[in-house]
């Protein structure tokens, strides 16, 4: 039987999939709140000319307009791809109460690979942080996405 998580997962990289399919990078995010997906997007840079359009700040913007409030502690963030500085810094802001990601970016993550905007004492907020569910899937995902545009 498939936890809350991964079944929140399998949605984001159904998101994943149709931002591939549409030429953006293919990254998936969800938010769930008590239980419940309320908000679930994907990358949107490339449909929008958007550079802020990351899956993550769509996810967290519909999010907050279901609840009514910008604080989304009670939420949790479910994501393909490790959050960059943007991502990081908008579910600071959010007050986001856990992030769970599917892998690591080695190139731009700031929740562990590069930067840890997440646990950083100096901020006011430290939210509760999961990774590697369905690692393999979004990891394959990514790479068969840039296979395809070399």
């Amino acid at each position: 039987m498939k936890s809350d998580v991964e079944v929140a997962m399998h949605q984001a990289l159904q998101q994943a999939r149709i931002a591939g399919e549409r030429g953006d990078v293919p990254v998936g995010a969800v938010v769930v709140h008590e239980g419940k997906v309320i908000a679930s997007r994907h990358n949107e840079r490339e449909l929008t000319n958007d550079p802020t359009a990351h899956a993550e700040i769509l996810a967290l913007r519909d999010a907050a307009k279901v609840l009514g409030t910008w604080r989304l502690t009670e939420c949790t963030l479910v994501v393909t791809l490790e959050p960059c500085v943007m991502c990081a810094g908008a579910l600071m802001n959010a007050r986001i109460g856990t992030l769970v990601y599917a892998t690591a970016d080695l190139k731009g993550g700031a929740t562990a690979s590069l930067y840890n905007v997440c646990t950083d004492p100096r901020l006011n907020h430290q939210p509760k942080v999961m990774h590697g569910i369905c690692e393999r899937e979004a990891t394959d995902l990514m790479k068969s996405f840039f296979a395809n545009k070399r």
